[in-house]
């Protein structure tokens, strides 16, 4: 019986997936809450004012934890490469290892080690040497994420490389593959994404507090910090971030842009679905409210653009999954208003002096900080759907890329493995992080000055 069940490519596809989903819930909070780090301890040394390090010292914290396991969860993916992906790192290996060593060598090496330092080498640094750990894991997470996405960006929209005679991949311009356009838009976009993830968390941890009542200076400068970070932060991965992206995918990607709004046949002033379901098997939207022109504009620039519909095109050549293209897109797109809306009301009330006594806000702030995390799950979907059934775009398919020695008795096993593994590696993360949040940023010493007369009716 044939099945997608007993399609090998289908579980090292799953397997992948699981793994490097579950992986990105860590390092999008590292990059975010990078900046945070950072920042503070440029305002504790230009003010002097001790409640900026308490924050660095307790989201080093929080930090370190998040960076550990994100160290853990991203070590498999490297031996999936070679373990399930073999004839895939054979073929393109010679232009995606170069980034990837990159990676390795100088941006983990380099967050990994000063993160020690930022933990716990305030005092023995000082200020400064602490605010230059600070600025190296800072730039260290980011440089990271950037070698990443040119990989992957690669794989989205191949530039830089040539034919080796045995048929593989090689670089032919370093420049051009580390300064891919799509590399850079997208670098832009996700580190933004991230950044509103760590708003979200900074600003959750802070109403949790001020519902407490508990370390109240803390929570006011995490909830201003977070809301209003969290606020530029959703604008600019709605625009220019997105819409830049939204083009790019336009220009060099016409199929997933069409999947990714469910259009079946192209046409001019193409609208946006804010609501409506794909049918496939009568290839038309059902139920559809659209925005006349809105994806012309998105797209090319101009409301009378042509779209391109899917039936413009090969059905080989369609994205595998439309519905649940279609669905991570919108959902996304929903939640990143909804991040705009939220954090707006949030700083407009901030400004307004009611932030703090606004009990039903705080809840929502505190109860709102896994929504970015699916979004950015969500993000990545729509792009890794959206290029299928290519492995790198209109070069190598996806179905030539799976380790064929690897059944699917061996991809199913090592899936459950993974599972049952990160299941525990999550609630001892959880653990710990709800330990150090249940302690909260260590107050600072107060210093008592007795008299004389007291001190000596102390001694009697």
């Amino acid at each position: 019986m044939n099945s997608i069940f007993n399609d090998p490519g289908f579980w090292h596809r799953l397997q992948f997936g699981f793994t490097i989903v579950y992986h990105y819930l860590f390092p999008q909070l590292t990059m975010g809450l990078a900046l945070f780090i950072v920042y503070w301890k440029w305002r504790a040394l230009r003010t002097g004012d001790e409640k900026y390090n308490q924050a660095v010292r307790f989201w080093a914290k929080i930090f370190g934890l998040n960076f550990a396991v994100g160290v853990v969860t991203g070590i498999p993916m490297e031996f999936q490469f070679g373990t399930n992906w073999a004839d895939f790192s054979k073929y393109a290996g010679g232009v995606i290892g170069q980034t990837l060593a990159m990676e390795g060598m100088f941006a983990f090496f380099l967050e990994s080690a000063f993160v020690g330092a930022l933990i716990w080498g305030e005092k023995r640094l000082g200020p400064r040497g602490h605010f230059a750990a600070a600025i190296a894991v800072a730039l260290g997470s980011w440089l990271s994420g950037y070698f990443i996405l040119v990989t992957n960006s690669f794989m989205q929209h191949p530039v830089g490389y040539r034919i080796e005679t045995n048929g593989s991949l090689g670089i032919a311009s370093m420049s051009a593959y580390l300064l891919n356009p799509w590399a850079v838009v997208q670098f832009a976009h996700n580190q933004l994404a991230a950044v509103v993830t760590g708003s979200f968390v900074v600003a959750a941890i802070g109403a949790f507090y001020a519902l407490r009542g508990l370390h109240r200076v803390q929570a006011r400068l995490y909830l201003r910090a977070g809301t209003f970070v969290g606020l530029i932060a959703s604008l600019l991965v709605a625009f220019p971030t997105g819409d830049q992206q939204a083009k790019i995918v336009g220009n060099h990607q016409p199929i997933t842009l069409a999947a990714m709004e469910g259009k079946f046949e192209g046409e001019s002033m193409a609208g946006v679905a804010l609501i409506g379901q794909p049918n496939v098997a009568t290839q038309r939207l059902d139920n559809p409210i659209e925005v006349p022109g809105a994806l012309s504009f998105l797209a090319y620039g101009h409301f009378g653009s042509f779209v391109h519909g899917l039936n413009d095109f090969p059905k080989d050549q369609w994205p595998d999954n439309l519905e649940l293209l279609y669905y991570s897109f919108h959902i996304m797109i929903t939640l990143g208003t909804l991040f705009i809306v939220l954090m707006g009301f949030a700083t407009l009330e901030n400004w307004r002096g009611r932030l703090e006594s606004s009990r039903l806000l705080l809840w929502v702030l505190m109860l709102a900080f896994p929504y970015p995390y699916i979004a950015n799950t969500l993000g990545w979907m729509t792009a890794e759907l959206g290029r299928q059934p290519w492995l790198i775009y209109g070069l190598f398919h996806t179905r030539d890329g799976y380790s064929k020695v690897v059944s699917n008795g061996d991809a199913i096993f090592t899936l459950i493995g993974f599972t049952g593994l990160y299941f525990v590696i999550g609630l001892l993360f959880l653990g710990l992080t709800g330990r150090e949040i249940g302690k909260g940023p260590k107050e600072p010493a107060v210093a008592t000055i007795i008299s004389e007369p007291e001190r000596e009716a102390v001694l009697v």
